[in-house]
């Protein structure tokens, strides 16, 4: 029986904020995958671990969550006054598809490390001691994000005493600000409207605020669904026709936003957009057994993310929150308490999370000027990956 040898390629499994990911140098590739097209998404497919039609990704480097499916590839920059490009490849788990719709926030907290670490940053730019700003190119979004990085003796500083709900282990706070992330090429709103009636057949007519901020995301209230706000991953993922209803709103919510041209097309997209459920303020135990109280939180969210109710929520859907809980009159705004505010604290399964964002109108269009949250990143292990040789 013939065989193939393995290649490796360098490479480092980090973790940002709530997810994991495989992070590269574009140099570092093979020559066919330093450009976009088949050879490189076989390549990170395979280094992923997918197709699965088990769904464990056992074969490979994924965690067989849409946390843990996740790829990066950094750059030279190829905007001015930038530090390096960042790609992101949300790989499927049971599909051979790699989603290049969007962008990962929390695995963007871990950009700016690795950036620093590989020698895209400049020396004479990194302080001795204190904080690097790294100014990145999100180039699937083709947005400006702007990390800022702690250093201690000259390198990354990784330890400390900053807690994130969904993460075990404490670490060192990278604070993260996404630069106008409202999406450049049209509104904001793109239906024009802060709330739209959203038709979804078999569901019923539904309020929906759907916004291009951080992600495309489509805001739904929880009780007009039948949830509390305040569900933990079992009580949705354990629920197939639940999880079918999400992705037909997810779909025609899609197709109203202008992202596909009819339903089926979502399913070749399903990085994006993401889709929600907000709530007023209850009790509640996260997922850790954490207390939290009606008083700790301004709005519930809970939100999917590739079919699957998120374990805590993904770093583009809190820019998303943030930016939605601005803009006075949206459903985020509204379960917040309505008004005028520049930050929320938001409650998911894992606990709680505090965003900022400024929001303002201009020529009676909403625009979003920058959206702020805190995350954290260290190395898991860095090296060599392996795949086999007819992978890439």
């Amino acid at each position: 029986m013939p065989t193939n040898p393995q290649i490796r390629i360098p490479a480092t499994y980090m973790r940002g904020g709530t997810s994991k990911g495989v992070f590269f140098r574009l140099q570092d590739l093979p020559d066919a995958c330093q450009v976009p097209g088949e050879a490189r998404d076989k390549l990170l497919l395979r280094v992923i671990g997918s197709p699965d039609p088990y769904q464990k990704q056992i074969d490979g480097m994924g965690g067989a969550t849409s946390s843990t499916s996740k790829t990066v590839i950094l750059a030279e920059p190829t905007q001015p006054d930038h530090d390096v490009d960042y790609l992101f490849g949300q790989v499927s788990i049971d599909k051979p598809f790699v989603d290049w719709s969007g962008n990962c926030g929390n695995l963007t907290a871990a950009v700016g490390a690795f950036a620093i670490n590989s020698g895209f940053v400049a020396k004479d730019r990194i302080p001795e001691d204190g904080i690097c700003t790294v100014r990145i190119w999100q180039a699937n979004i083709r947005k400006t994000i702007v990390a800022h990085v702690p250093i201690t003796n000259g390198d990354v500083q990784e330890t400390g005493d900053f807690e994130l709900d969904g993460v075990t282990f404490p670490a060192a706070e990278v604070q993260v600000e996404f630069m106008d992330p409202a999406d450049g090429e049209g509104s904001m709103f793109p239906t024009g409207n802060l709330v739209d009636d959203l038709d979804v057949p078999g569901v019923g007519t539904l309020k929906a605020t759907m916004i291009n901020a951080g992600i495309p995301t489509i805001f739904v209230n929880a009780e007009d669904i039948g949830y509390k706000g305040a569900e933990l991953q079992d009580d949705i993922n354990s629920d197939p026709e639940a999880l079918a209803m999400f992705e037909t709103i997810r779909a025609h919510g899609a197709v109203k936003m202008g992202l596909i041209q009819n339903i089926e097309e979502a399913a070749n997209r399903q990085h994006t957009p993401k889709v929600a459920f907000v709530a007023k303020p209850v009790d509640y135990v996260s997922s850790s057994g954490k207390n939290i109280g009606a008083g700790d939180v301004d709005v519930l969210v809970r939100a999917l993310s590739m079919g699957k109710l998120h374990h805590a929520m993904m770093g583009t859907a809190a820019v998303a929150i943030a930016t939605a809980s601005a803009v006075p009159g949206t459903l985020v705004n509204l379960a917040a308490g309505g008004g005028d505010r520049t930050h929320v604290t938001f409650g998911h399964p894992s606990g709680t999370l505090r965003v900022g964002a400024e929001a303002r109108q201009v020529d009676g269009q909403w625009t979003a000027t920058k959206a702020i949250m805190s995350r954290s990143a260290r190395i898991l292990m860095e090296g060599w990956v392996r795949v086999p040789q007819t992978a890439q």
